[in-house]
């Protein structure tokens, strides 16, 4: 091989390098820009909730975590809610987010889902639902014979405000059924996870006065000193009719004198 042929193939190898090297970058695909318009949303969120963590807008359940709220942030965001909504829609309890009873009815409703409360007291809740172009409604009872087999009766919220927490756990079965796809992946109401209504306590309340406000606790009464114990000794010349010394008496007594002893001469 001669001297110009080595040169040409070494040019060639070189040309072809350079365009292997030089190839486009392939153009990003959909699930690429979504996720990369995620992460923007996600910093944001997070800026945001950075800012708001010491607010009295954010529940006690968020209160002083960034991160969950920045999640709670982004998950209201999927459920088409806006974030000062969603700070007061969703709680995180034990790890799981849930949303509040109200909010969770608000999203079936929003995507067309008919939710109606038929029957609401103490003791009972009927609520029956149906999906959207759909002539099928769907029942669901909530009675506190369940509650009590599920061992709820006894928590404060159910002896308080037992009809909220039965609507609340209507609520959440009911959307569960006809719109589960709505919800998310939260298919818990707060209610169910930690017991508590939000927004939908009935409790009747006397109002209070500006002095029942401004008065001074009452102290309590101070607990009277017990009685002192006293004894009655019966000296010789004022036995009892039996005639029994009272030794013991006689010891403890005060009515002696420091040298004086039982039976000695006063």
């Amino acid at each position: 091989m001669s001297t110009s042929e080595i040169a040409t193939r070494d040019e060639q190898n070189t040309v072809a390098t350079q365009q292997t090297n030089h190839l486009p970058a392939p153009a990003p695909t959909e699930g690429t820009n979504a996720l990369m318009a995620w992460a923007q949303e996600a910093s944001l969120a997070y800026d945001m909730a950075q800012k708001l963590a010491a607010t009295s807008f954010v529940p006690q359940s968020l209160r002083g975590k960034p991160g969950d709220i920045a999640a709670a942030i982004l998950a209201g965001s999927e459920l088409g809610m806006k974030p000062m909504a969603t700070l007061k829609s969703i709680d995180i309890i034990q790890g799981t987010p849930a949303l509040r009873a109200h909010a969770m009815r608000a999203v079936v409703q929003r995507e067309g889902h008919e939710i109606e409360l038929v029957e609401s007291t103490d003791s009972r809740c009927v609520m029956r639902g149906r999906r959207k172009d759909s002539e099928a409604w769907q029942e669901v009872e909530w009675v506190t014979d369940r509650a009590r087999l599920m061992g709820l009766l006894g928590k404060d919220q159910w002896k308080k405000n037992p009809k909220g927490m039965l609507v609340a756990r209507a609520t959440g079965e009911l959307c569960r059924l006809i719109a589960s796809d709505a919800l998310h992946g939260m298919a818990y109401v707060s209610e169910e996870l930690e017991g508590t209504v939000h927004g939908e306590l009935v409790q009747s309340r006397a109002p209070l006065s500006v002095a029942a406000l401004t008065a001074p606790a009452a102290l309590p009464e101070p607990t009277p000193a017990p009685a002192e114990e006293t004894h009655q000794v019966t000296r010789d010349d004022q036995a009892p009719a039996d005639g029994i010394w009272d030794a013991e008496a006689a010891e403890d007594s005060v009515d002696w004198p420091e040298t004086a002893q039982p039976g000695s001469a006063v």
